[in-house]
């Protein structure tokens, strides 16, 4: 009697469930409801790089977007929580979302003429002098200087603007070796900084930064209310062997952040 032999399947054995048509057309297509809240989040960045929505305007609500785009308001607050988070819009219980005020940046490594920072992010920079004067220093700033007490020192206060927006106080009093003609310069034209590094080339600097709330003139000067903080940098340089300046630095911190790497 002839046995057969039967061939062998050349099926990989099912390590599962079957999986359905259905399932494997769902895996393959995108994530919907992610290319819906992206789009909103596209939007909302079109109209505020567009200028249609300017710093501190509020922005269409959550229920309006909704409706605009057809999505829930789920979908919504996802994309403007997300923008949120990144500082592009600031959300306020009970009021809605307004676009947030940008931050400036600020190198600590490097001292850099405010100007220049100013210019290297596309923008406007001007100043107005408030005080230029010869005084005489007290005991604490005299210690800070490495000058005798009730010596003579030059003292200024101006006021930075980035596109018409003030960012920096910049109160300084300076030594008069290093820069003998500090009160014959215009610094509407030019900026104390960058005087300094051409008269008195820095040899070195030291710093501080304090968060504080302002005083009664700097808030006005900054245009910010007496209870918000401010970021403070108070800074001493040195040149030909003296200390050339001592400058307090005042930013409002809802417009300007610092920061550094090396």
């Amino acid at each position: 009697m002839k046995s057969t032999l039967s061939k062998p399947s050349r099926r990989a054995p099912r390590t599962g469930p079957p999986v359905s048509q259905s399932a494997l057309a769902t895996a393959a297509a995108p994530d919907r409801s992610a290319l819906r809240y992206q789009r909103i989040k596209h939007y909302v960045l079109a109209q505020i790089h567009g200028g249609v929505w300017k710093e501190g305007d509020l922005i269409a609500g959550e229920q309006a977007l909704a409706q605009q785009f057809g999505v829930s308001r789920m979908t919504v607050h996802r994309a403007l929580r997300e923008l949120s988070d990144e500082q592009i819009v600031e959300r306020r219980q009970g009021s809605g979302t307004y676009v947030a005020q940008q931050k400036y940046y600020a190198s600590l490594v490097e001292i850099r003429n405010i100007a220049d920072e100013i210019a290297a992010r596309g923008h406007r920079h001007r100043s107005e002098l408030h005080k230029l004067e010869r005084v005489r220093v007290g005991q604490a700033l005299a210690l800070r200087m490495g000058l005798p007490a009730g010596s003579t020192a030059y003292h200024s206060v101006v006021v930075h603007f980035e596109n018409d927006a003030p960012i920096q106080v910049e109160d300084r009093y300076v030594n008069p070796k290093v820069a003998p003609d500090y009160l014959a310069q215009d610094f509407a034209s030019q900026t104390p900084n960058a005087y300094l590094m051409r008269v008195a080339p820095l040899t070195g600097a030291s710093f501080v930064i304090e968060a504080r709330a302002p005083t009664a003139s700097t808030a006005e000067l900054l245009g910010v209310a007496l209870t918000e903080p401010c970021l403070v940098l108070h800074r001493k340089t040195q040149s030909q062997g003296c200390t050339a300046s001592v400058a307090t630095l005042w930013h409002p911190a809802s417009r300007y952040r610092f920061t550094g790497s090396f």
